[in-house]
């Protein structure tokens, strides 16, 4: 292959995996979640065998499928950004990132308020919009930072623009990830600038940016660099690979602008892997629990891929896939839900075939690298030569 377009569709769950359980996660089904929706409108994902795939009962699935499809495992130990995001490019994490149910301890927060000169404010779990209503103002007039976190290993820095301006957030996270490593190497620290003038009229802004925990060990994309091919991040990738890996990057301010952004590179010349997310359908949708807008967003992905696929050449590959699950539907915490991940794969030389259900994400990986003859030690199983005609 000449060119791979992996796409992470953001939490795009199929099911609650047999240990969802123990992550407090029983029942959870994304997917299934959307189907409940008349937003629903996903004909391209359904004849690539979306509904094909184990486990799948909430669509049809299709006489003869366009490619080749699968349900993933997640074996490491998590249902979060980084971590899944490890283990699709050939890291499985035996043991999860820290969290803090109770906030950070202060062996953490007092050398961050010395180091940057500012008071904090909330440090406990909460949701990113309610955490705004009740500690924004009080930022706004004493100009200490709103930290917090939630369910997944995160230091989240909320800010006001106008008190903070972005560029100082950032390197406040930057002193946070300094911090934050070893026994508290929490998977990200995220800068959430805002804007809004009171209580109920506080928005977040697109300047938010993460700063990841360097993977433990050489990841697909260093593999693919180090052997002089393209190695291309579009949204988070750079971000939550540390910087590490790609040859060039660039960011997106939505899932539309993300979508915009890979046309624009199936439409250039490149000899590697082009390796893109779409975070809106969990931040914006699966994290907020909006199911019918959810639903809309992989509407509009789908639309997409109809646009996308007669721009694909002959030695490409197109896998569409996921890194945890965000249901919409459950209700019983607003956190990522641990699920199976759906994969498509398609192109002009792909056969329709199942794959029935993978162990590892990091199939993926070690699928991607063998199609571009790349030499990659992994822990998964390629599958390349079961889906080539």
């Amino acid at each position: 292959m000449k060119r791979v377009f992996l796409i992470v569709l953001d939490s795009f769950g199929i099911g609650a995996m047999p240990d969802a359980a123990a992550f407090g996660d029983a029942g959870a089904n994304t997917l299934a979640s959307c189907a409940t929706s008349d937003q629903l409108n996903i004909p391209n994902m359904i004849a690539a065998g979306l509904g094909n795939i184990d486990g799948v009962d909430c669509l049809p699935e299709a006489a003869s499928p366009l490619g080749a499809y699968a349900r993933l495992t997640e074996r490491s130990l998590g249902k979060d950004t980084t971590i899944g995001h490890w283990e699709i490019a050939g890291i499985v994490s035996a043991h999860p990132l820290p969290t803090y149910p109770e906030g950070f301890p202060e062996e953490i927060m007092q050398p961050f308020r010395a180091a940057t000169g500012r008071g904090t404010l909330a440090n406990a779990p909460w949701s990113g919009t309610a955490v705004l209503d009740e500690y924004g103002e009080e930022h706004m007039r004493t100009g200490d930072l709103i930290v917090y976190t939630s369910a997944d290993s995160v230091f989240q820095i909320a800010a006001h623009e106008e008190v903070v301006p972005p560029e100082q957030l950032y390197e406040y996270c930057r002193i946070a990830r300094d911090l934050l490593q070893g026994e508290h190497g929490v998977g990200r620290v995220i800068a959430r600038p805002f804007v809004g003038s009171g209580k109920g009229h506080f928005t977040r802004t697109s300047n938010r940016h993460d700063f990841s925990l360097e993977p433990p060990t050489e990841t697909m994309l260093d593999a693919i660099k180090a052997s002089c091919m393209d190695s291309i991040a579009v949204g988070k990738i750079h971000d939550i690979f540390a910087g590490r890996g790609d040859t060039e990057y660039v960011y997106i301010t939505s899932n539309a602008d993300g979508l915009r952004k890979t046309l624009d590179y199936a439409k250039k010349d490149f000899h590697g892997l082009c390796f893109v997310n779409l975070v809106d359908f969990d931040a914006v949708f699966g994290h907020r629990r909006n199911i019918d807008g959810y639903a809309a967003a992989l509407s509009e992905f789908d639309a997409w891929l109809g646009e996308f696929l007669p721009l694909m050449g002959e030695d490409d590959l197109l896998m569409i896939t996921a890194d945890h699950g965000c249901d919409p539907g459950y209700t019983a915490t607003t956190d990522h839900t641990r699920e199976y991940v759906p994969l498509l794969i398609l192109g002009d030389r792909v056969k329709a075939c199942s794959l029935g259900t993978r162990e590892s994400f990091a199939d993926i990986a070690a699928t991607i690298t063998e199609l571009l003859g790349v030499s990659f030690e992994n822990p998964g199983k390629s599958f390349a030569t079961e889906i080539l005609k």
